[in-house]
């Protein structure tokens, strides 16, 4: 667990989202801080931000872009990979530019656990067939089929951690209304790329960004917070390094919930907090009879483990289930982990 102070904590259980989209947002993100007990000043909270960026306390920080909602197309894989060839496998599916990320998890058959995002959604079928034809290993995909909940906040102890998502500034700033369409234009385009990786921690995050695009600045903040109402940006804010947090723990609970159930379950297990990816997926007959995925975090064992017990009793509020209908596979490696490509992807959406 890193080391942090009341006021560093305060800041990361504020604004994991909610970040104002103003030419200084320092100033009214600190105000609002003051307005809560927490006695920071503008300066400072900008050094405290930057300070926890270089440390790894934050993967990034800045806006948070729905690569979905940008164009292409991302799929979860599961596969099986001998004990004997498993480091063999893993290296020929992580050659595959298309693999964003490949963990180790633990099942009986399905140990490997991939994801393929591509900017052509035909592409996936290309890519499962020569993963198959390198390894000589089945691939089972696993689309999404319904979306219920993706929001993966951290929050730490101290002040704060009760504030029920954070402090919502994104309403201040431009007044900016939904464009009548899904592809990017060419300027779009190009604000996506530079702004992937996260904003750069200077005082004047939107203005340095419009000025590496020799762009206008309130265009750049006009347009990062239209994509926030439109959902290409999911949230501007702090994103955490979940594991220098303490959320060491992370569990993959999968389920077989009856179809007709599944709609009332997912808005459930969607509402608790500790649920970051909450997903339908479809069955794979004989192989997978799981339909219902909810990704939990914990910052122990024995937290993590009571978390997915209060996904279950959830469950068993909307219908019968038996131990046959559940499982948990948690994380035990990291194979690869490179992030959606997203410059790809928003390339195929630009008109």
């Amino acid at each position: 667990m890193t080391d942090l102070d009341d006021v560093d904590r305060a800041i990361l259980n504020a604004y994991q989202g909610g970040f104002p989209v103003v030419a200084d947002p320092y100033e009214p993100a600190a105000e609002a801080l003051r307005e809560h007990g927490v006695d920071v000043t503008a300066d400072e909270l900008h050094e405290r931000l930057a300070a926890m960026d270089e440390e790894g306390v934050l993967t990034r920080f800045g806006a948070l872009i729905d690569a979905e909602a940008i164009g292409g197309t991302a799929t979860l894989v599961a596969m099986h990979a001998p004990e004997e060839r498993f480091d063999e496998v893993a290296e020929q599916v992580n050659a595959h530019a298309e693999v964003a990320h490949n963990y180790e998890r633990e099942h009986p058959h399905l140990n490997m656990w991939f994801v393929v995002s591509v900017a052509d959604e035909a592409r996936v079928d290309e890519v499962l067939a020569e993963i198959e034809d390198e390894t000589g290993q089945e691939t089972y995909n696993l689309p999404k089929q319904r979306e219920f909940h993706v929001g993966a906040k951290f929050p730490v102890e101290g002040p704060l951690e009760d504030s029920d998502g954070g402090i919502d500034l994104s309403g201040l700033g431009p007044a900016v209304e939904p464009a009548d369409r899904d592809s990017l234009t060419p300027r779009e385009r190009d604000l996506v790329v530079e702004i992937q990786g996260g904003l750069p921690t200077t005082r004047t995050p939107y203005e340095d960004v419009a000025d590496a695009l020799d762009e206008d600045a309130e265009w750049v903040r006009s347009t990062i917070k239209r994509f926030d109402h439109e959902g290409k940006v999911r949230r501007v804010g702090v994103i955490p390094n979940h594991y220098s947090l303490g959320y060491s723990e992370n569990g993959m609970t999968v389920w077989d919930v009856p179809d007709e159930t599944v709609e009332e379950v997912g808005q459930a297990v969607a509402a608790f907090d500790f649920v970051t990816h909450c997903y339908r997926r479809p069955r794979h007959e004989g192989v997978w009879p799981y339909n219902f995925f909810a990704m939990t975090h914990g910052r122990s064992e024995e937290e993590s483990e009571a978390r997915v017990e209060q996904v279950r009793e959830k469950m068993a509020e909307h219908w019968d289930v038996t131990d046959d209908d559940w499982d948990t596979l948690f994380s035990t490696g990291i194979l690869k982990k490179t992030g959606i490509r997203i410059e790809e992807r928003a390339d195929a959406n630009t008109a």
